[in-house]
């Protein structure tokens, strides 16, 4: 075999693993937030300051926040159920650790310290754990997309060929989930009217550099000869075509429908296109082709799993319009986001147990189609996902009230409470500490270029693959590798974000 087709066949045949291994692999994103975050306020309480230096900084955030889960995908892998215990347990002990120094005259009892905590104010124009969902969706697929390569990445995590959730196939999905939090007719105000096309107009202007990417991927995999995994996409399709595609399709449903009913329309749109996949013979057309034997002559048959997915990521975009408009409604304390936490592990719950009977019922994951069991799995780990950001930023906020004056980048502002003139709001963090510290963070930097960061991330992916032969590669090889693979992508961003340079003109 050529190394073209040894590569192809590395990454297909699949059945990708079980729920509560992804479950446990995505609980350390927001774990190592907390540690993170913990780490800076403890430099804080010790040294009266926070950490202003930017070489240390981009050191922490990339050795604290992305290493680890580097490392949880590779040769941490066999022991990914007790990595969660392992930084928990971190977590504790930096907090005891800044429970115990604080200053004798700002200690209080710890039933007032909860008490304080629950009626304090937050920015309501602000929510870090949007722009961190984001963020780290875009360093998990960064990572996976060359670490699938090599053969220290578990088969298990890779996209299943038809049915099963791998690791790789939530992240697909996921990434379609975060572009939907923050899209126009999110972000748009509700008392500001605007013509009832505008948001489409703006995502026509917003999409050509997805077109432009997809036809640059397509021509130089094809020119180059890449291996590619066809019933991924198809031939001729990719990721930055679905994902225009999409975009285009809701802002058009939304110019038409009441935005506040997208989840109405998520749901008839996953069912609808479940049944049609039951009562028909579109699964066959997708899974074999028109003529049974797996044909690509055509454009529909050459591309039928990138086109045909589209309604699936259709549904899964809308069913995320309506987290982020419920995210808008006024929660500017931390009673009404305990709240909300509530609320959303209710609907965790629920669609689980929606996701356990469509498997029985009517058919298993399967990310090749985006049937109604794939679109149910994203969007309930997706929402898992995001409240465990929503719970560490709680906790964060908590611990800067022990620690007066403590500051963590990407992290919830104290505000003053409304209508009043007291200081007690603004104790914990002075109003401005936050935004003087983003410029040394590397969620803030991804945030500003995650195009571009995602971008990057592709084109080193396809060099490392051209200049190295992966699936041969020893483990401290691939994970010198993975390192500086990861460490130039954040460097990057860390640089242009120093240097206030945004690479948006679109």
């Amino acid at each position: 075999m050529s190394q073209k087709h040894l590569k192809e066949a590395f990454i297909s045949n699949l059945n990708g693993t079980s729920l509560l291994e992804i479950s446990a692999g995505l609980s350390l994103a927001p774990l190592c937030l907390l540690g993170r975050g913990l780490l800076l306020i403890l430099y804080y309480q010790h040294y009266g300051k926070p950490l202003n230096s930017r070489k240390y900084s981009l050191l922490l955030d990339f050795l604290v926040l992305v290493s680890p889960l580097l490392l949880s995908c590779t040769v941490l892998s066999p022991i990914i159920f007790f990595m969660p215990a392992i930084i928990a347990a971190f977590c504790a002990g930096v907090f005891s650790k800044i429970y115990s120094q604080r200053k004798h005259e700002t200690r209080v009892p710890f039933r007032q310290i909860v008490k304080d905590f629950q009626e304090t104010y937050l920015d309501p124009e602000y929510i870090p754990a949007i722009t961190v969902f984001r963020v780290y969706v875009n360093v998990l697929t960064s990572i996976s997309i060359l670490a699938v390569d090599f053969p220290q990445y578990p088969r298990r995590y890779a996209k299943a060929e038809t049915y099963g959730t791998g690791v790789m196939d939530f992240g697909v999905g996921a990434f379609i989930f975060g572009n939907a939090l923050v899209c126009p007719e999110v972000r748009q105000k509700s008392y500001v009217t605007q013509p009832k096309f505008s948001n489409l107009a703006r995502q026509l202007s917003s999409i050509w550099p997805l077109i432009f990417l997809g036809v640059g991927r397509l021509l130089s995999v094809k020119s180059i000869e890449y291996h590619e995994h066809t019933s991924e996409y198809g031939v001729h399709w990719n990721f930055f075509f679905t994902l225009a595609f999409v975009r285009l399709a809701a802002s058009l449903l939304l110019a038409i429908l009441p935005k506040n009913n997208s989840w109405i329309v998520a749901i008839n749109l996953a069912v609808l296109y479940q049944l049609i996949l039951n009562t028909t013979s579109l699964k066959m057309f997708i899974l074999h082709g028109s003529n049974g034997r797996d044909t690509r002559v055509g454009f529909l048959n050459a591309n039928r799993e990138g086109l045909l997915s589209l309604f699936g990521y259709l549904a899964i975009y809308m069913a995320s319009v309506q987290v982020g408009l419920s995210l808008l409604k006024c929660r500017n304390s931390v009673k009404g986001w305990t709240e909300a936490v509530r609320f959303s592990l209710l609907t965790v719950l629920a669609l689980f147990v929606f996701l356990r009977v469509s498997q029985a019922y009517a058919d298993p994951v399967s990310r090749r189609m985006a049937n109604l069991s794939y679109c149910v799995w994203v969007v309930a780990h997706c929402l898992s996902f995001f409240t465990c950001f929503v719970v560490t930023d709680l906790m964060l906020v908590f611990t800067k009230l022990l620690v007066k004056g403590s500051s963590v980048p990407c992290c919830w502002n104290v505000v003053k409470p409304p209508n009043t003139s007291t200081k007690r709001g603004t104790e914990a963090v002075p109003i401005g500490r936050e935004g003087k510290l983003s410029h040394i963070c590397l969620i803030s930097a991804i945030n500003k270029n995650q195009l571009l960061f995602f971008l990057l991330a592709n084109v080193m992916t396809g060099a490392v693959n051209i200049l190295i032969d992966t699936i041969h590669s020893k483990t401290a090889f691939t994970l010198c590798t993975l390192h500086l693979y990861m460490f130039f992508n954040c460097l990057i961003m860390y640089i242009l974000h120093a240097k206030n340079i945004v690479l948006k003109f679109w």
